[in-house]
C-alpha cells in the first residue's frame, strides 16, 4: 500500500522549480538539507537567504507522526484547538506502553488489556481527526515510518526524538514536543531557528564486523551529546552511498544523540531499492526522475568546506567497531582499546545481558547478520552466557524474519524475541529473571543495540552500566558473556573444551523473497470524523482534559522561591521519567508527581530532596521536588529552576516542560539548553533564559528569593535581570539572555502557543 501519493507527486511536481528559484536566490550551489529547507518554507517566511544559526524561520512539512505516549497529550492540547480535522497527513503509532516481560505474545496481549482505555481513546481521536492508526504491535514508529512514510526531500516532524530515523529515505525529519505537532496538524506555520550544516563525509566501505551503526557511533565521540545542537548533519561521499537505507537510517536516528536537530542523506540506489522492496516502486520511480534534485550539488560535496559548517571525514574501510557508554552515548571505544577500558575504569565485567533490535537496528538486515552469529553459537557448540533479548521493529519485519528463519536461530541460541515496540529501550523491561542483588542495586553490564544509555534508562538500576554497539557486536559479546571479549582478534572454549572463534557476520541488505506480513497492524480513519465521539471519564486516572495556561505576569516573577537547582546532567528523564510513568502521560496532574524526581539537588546531592521555605522563610522543610512545588504553589509563591549545560537533552517528551509549568514554575534558568526541550518551555508560555555569564550559577543560594525584571518590556535580543535576595540580606544581580523572537513572546503574553493558536482559529 501506498500511502500520501497524490502528496508526493505534488511535492515532487513542483521541487525542480523550488530547488533552482532557490538556487538563483542563493547564488550559489546547495546542500541537499538546504534543498529540503527552502522548498518547504511556509508562506509567512519568503523566499529569501536566511542566516544559519540566526534567523528563525516558518516552515511547512509534509507529515506529521506520533507515538502513543507523546499522542496522548498532543491530541489532547489538538482537541481545544478547534479544528475538524488535521491539515497535514498524521499519524499515531502505538509502541511505547508495551511492557517486555514474558515474550512477545504474551506481552502484548496484557498491554492491550492494562491500556485499554487509553489505546480506545487515541483510536477514536484519531478516527475524528482523520489520523491513520497503527495499532499495538503493529511495530515502532520509526521503523513504521521508513517503511510506509518517508520520501526523499519530505519534511516531517514527529512527537519523539529519534524521528531523524526517516533520514535514512533522505528526509529532513525533526523531533519535537506536543505542541510543535499541534501547530502543523492545526494548519500553523512551524517555526524553527536556520539549522547550521555539519557535513560528514564517508570514504571506502565497511568490511567484516563494522556496521552503519559504528560510523554514528564514531560520530558521537567525535561530537559529544551536544556538539550537534542547532544543525543538521548531511552525510555524503562514495561510503555514504556505499551503505544501505536501513543502514543510513541508524545513523540519522541516532544523531539526536548528538543533539542534531536531525540528519540526512542524498538520494540514491539504496534508497530507491528499499522503496520498492516496501511496495512503494510508484515513490521511487518519481524519485528517479529528478534524482538530481533529490541530493547535495556536486560543487558541494566536491569542496564541502565552502558550503558546510563544519566538516568530519570518516574512512570506512578502517573504521573500526565501536562499543559507547556507560552512562552516555558519546563515550565512544574502538573495540581494540575497550577491554582496556573494561578493566581500567571498573566496568563489570561479566555481562548479564545483550538487547538488540528497537527503532535503531531492527531492519532485516540488522537481524540477519545477527543470526548469522546465532547459528554460528548452536553450530560451534558455544554455551551462550548472557540473557539475549530481541525487538523486531515491525510486525512485517518480525513476519518475514520468522519466516526466513532468523527468529528460529535466535531462539536456538536461547533468545527471547519481544514484542514489536520499544520495550526496555525507553525502560519498559520488567528485568524478572534479573537476580535479586542486581534488582537491588547490584553494580552490573549489559549492552544494547540501542540509542540511549543514561543512567536508569532501561531497568530503572543507577548501577546498570549500559553500553551500546552494533547487533552484531551485542550479539558476540553475549555468546561470550564477558564484556572484554573482542571477537575481531578473541576465541571461546566450546562445550567440547575446544577453542572456536567466531567468524564475521555475514547477512543480506534486504529479503531475498521480498518482505511479506499478514496483518501490518493499520487501521485508517474514518470517512467523516464528525460524529465519531471521544470520551474521556473525568475519574480516569490516566487521562484528564486540560485546562488553558493562564499567561505569566510581572508580580508573579517577582518574590520566587528556588524549586531545584539542578547540578550535572538533567536530561528530559531526569526531568519527566519514563518506565512505570508512562502510564500516566495522558493524565497531567499524575505525571506531575515524577517532576524532577531524578534530577540531583547541588545542594545535598541528593535526587528528590529540596528545600522548602514556603510555611517558614527562616526554617526549611525538606521534601520531594513535586511536593515542594505544590506547596509553593498553593501558598501563591511562583517558583525558578536552575541548571547547568545541554539541560533538557534527550527524548521530546514535552511532559519535562508541561509538568513545571503546570507545577507553578514560571522560569528556567541554565548554562545551556537542548534544543527540543528550550522549545517546548517556550510553546508551554514559560521562560526559558541563559546566563549571560555560567559562572552565575554559583551564585544561587537555596534559600533565595527571586525576582526577574523587565518582563513587561521583555524584548528579542534584550537581556533580561535576575535579582537574588540571600537570607543574610545581601543582594546579588546577573544577566540572563534568551532566544525569543516577537511571536515566542506571544506565546507567553497568550499563556502558551495552544492559546495562541485557539485565538487565530476561532477569531
Amino acid at each position: 500500500m501506498v500511502f500520501d501519493l497524490d502528496l508526493i507527486k505534488k511535492v515532487y511536481g513542483e521541487l525542480p522549480g523550488k530547488v533552482e528559484a532557490a538556487r538563483k536566490m542563493l547564488g550559489r550551489p546547495m546542500t541537499l538539507t538546504e534543498k529540503i529547507l527552502y522548498t518547504h518554507l511556509h508562506e509567512e517566511s519568503p523566499l529569501q537567504e536566511y542566516k544559519r544559526g540566526e534567523d528563525y524561520v516558518f516552515f511547512a512539512p509534509d507529515r506529521v507522526a506520533m507515538q502513543d505516549a507523546t499522542a496522548q497529550m498532543a491530541l489532547l492540547q489538538f482537541d481545544m484547538c478547534g479544528r475538524k480535522s488535521t491539515a497535514v497527513p498524521s499519524t499515531v503509532h502505538c509502541d511505547h506502553l508495551i511492557l517486555a516481560k514474558d515474550g512477545a505474545e504474551e506481552d502484548l496481549k496484557s498491554a492491550v488489556d492494562t491500556n485499554k482505555e487509553v489505546y480506545d481513546f487515541l483510536a477514536s481521536i484519531s478516527d475524528k481527526y482523520g489520523i491513520g492508526f497503527w495499532k499495538p504491535g503493529a511495530g515502532i514508529i520509526h521503523q513504521i515510518v521508513l517503511e510506509n512514510y518517508a520520501f526523499p526531500c519530505g519534511m516531517m516532524i514527529g512527537t519523539d526524538s529519534h524521528t531523524p530515523n526517516a533520514g535514512g529515505l533522505g528526509m529532513v525529519a525533526i523531533g519535537v514536543g506536543g505542541a510543535d505537532a499541534v501547530d502543523v496538524m492545526a494548519g500553523m506555520p512551524w517555526e524553527l531557528k536556520m539549522p547550521k550544516v555539519i557535513g560528514v563525509k564517508l570514504t571506502g566501505k565497511m568490511s567484516g564486523w563494522t556496521s552503519s551503526k559504528d560510523v554514528i557511533l564514531k560520530v558521537a565521540g567525535i561530537l559529544t551529546v551536544k556538539g550537534g545542537t542547532g544543525a543538521i548533519v548531511e552525510y555524503f561521499g562514495e561510503g555514504a552511498r556505499s551503505l544501505s537505507c536501513t543502514g543510513k537510517g541508524t545513523i540519522c536516528n541516532m544523531g539526536a544523540e548528538i543533539g542534531a536537530t536531525t540528519s540526512t542523506f542524498g538520494y540514491d540506489e539504496a534508497m530507491s531499492r528499499y522503496l520498492r522492496a516496501t511496495g512503494r516502486t510508484d515513490v521511487a520511480n518519481l524519485a528517479d526522475q529528478i534524482a538530481e534534485h533529490l541530493t547535495g550539488d556536486a560543487e558541494c560535496y566536491a569542496n564541502p568546506e565552502k558550503y558546510f559548517d563544519r566538516v568530519i571525514e570518516i574512512d570506512l574501510s578502517t573504521l573500526e567497531p565501536h562499543v559507547n557508554g556507560p552512562y552516555t552515548p558519546d563515550l565512544a571505544w574502538p573495540i581494540s582499546k575497550f577491554a582496556e577500558a573494561v578493566k581500567e575504569n571498573g566496568y563489570p565485567q561479566k555481562l548479564e545481558v545483550g538487547l538488540i533490535g528497537s527503532c535503531t537496528n531492527s531492519s532485516y538486515e540488522d537481524l540477519d547478520r545477527a543470526a548469522s552469529l546465532a547459528n554460528q553459537a548452536v553450530a560451534k557448540n558455544l554455551k551462550v552466557k548472557s540473557e539475549f533479548t530481541v525487538t523486531p521493529g515491525s510486525e512485517q519485519i518480525r513476519f518475514t524474519v520468522e519466516r526466513d528463519g532468523q527468529l528460529e536461530a535466535f531462539e536456538k541460541m536461547g533468545g527471547v524475541v519481544l514484542s514489536n515496540a520499544c520495550g526496555p529501550c525507553i525502560g519498559q523491561w520488567a528485568r524478572h529473571n534479573a537476580p535479586e542483588d542486581i534488582k537491588a542495586g547490584r553494580k552490573n553490564s549489559i549492552i544494547t543495540s540501542f540509542n540511549r544509555n543514561f543512567s536508569k534508562r532501561n531497568d530503572g538500576n543507577p548501577h546498570t552500566h549500559g553500553f551500546v554497539a552494533s547487533p552484531e557486536i551485542v550479539t558476540a559479546m553475549a555468546i561470550a558473556g564477558d564484556l572484554t571479549f573482542n571477537p575481531l582478534t578473541d576465541s571461546l572454549v566450546n562445550e567440547n573444551g575446544e577453542k572456536v572463534k567466531l567468524d564475521p557476520p555475514t547477512g543480506v541488505e534486504l529479503p531475498p523473497k521480498g518482505f511479506d506480513v499478514e496483518d501490518a497492524g493499520y487501521q485508517a480513519p474514518a470517512e467523516d470524523g464528525s460524529k465519531v465521539q471521544v470520551v474521556v471519564d473525568p475519574n480516569s486516572e490516566r487521562l484528564q482534559l486540560l485546562t488553558p495556561f493562564k499567561p505569566i505576569t510581572q508580580s508573579q516573577l517577582t518574590g520566587m522561591r528556588l524549586l531545584i537547582k539542578a547540578k550535572g546532567k538533567c536530561t528530559t528523564d531526569h526531568i519527566s521519567m519514563a518506565g512505570p510513568w508512562l502510564v500516566y502521560r495522558g493524565h497531567l496532574e499524575n505525571i506531575s508527581n515524577n517532576c524532577f524526581i531524578g534530577a540531583i539537588n547541588y545542594f545535598n546531592d541528593e535526587a528528590n530532596k529540596v528545600a522548602n521555605y514556603a510555611a517558614n522563610a527562616a526554617s526549611p522543610e525538606f521534601m520531594a521536588v513535586p511536593d515542594s512545588a505544590r506547596k509553593y504553589k498553593a501558598a501563591g509563591i511562583s517558583t525558578v529552576v536552575f541548571g547547568e549545560e545541554n539541560y533538557g537533552e534527550g527524548s521530546s517528551r514535552e511532559h519535562a516542560a508541561m509538568e513545571p509549568r503546570h507545577l507553578g514554575v514560571k522560569a528556567v534558568i541554565v548554562k545551556s539548553f537542548a534544543r527540543i526541550h528550550e522549545t517546548n518551555l517556550k510553546k508551554q508560555g514559560m521562560l526559558a533564559y541563559t546566563f549571560a555569564n555560567p559562572a552565575d550559577y554559583e551564585k544561587v543560594r537555596q534559600d533565595d528569593t527571586i525576582d526577574i525584571l523587565g518582563f513587561d518590556e521583555m524584548a528579542p535580543g534584550k537581556n533580561m535581570t535576575v535579582v537574588l535576595h540571600h537570607a543574610d540580606g545581601s543582594e546579588e544581580r546577573f544577566e540572563v539572555k534568551h532566544t525569543y523572537n516577537q511571536a515566542q513572546i506571544g506565546w507567553v503574553r497568550a499563556g502558551s502557543a495552544l492559546n495562541k493558536i485557539r485565538e487565530e482559529i476561532l477569531a
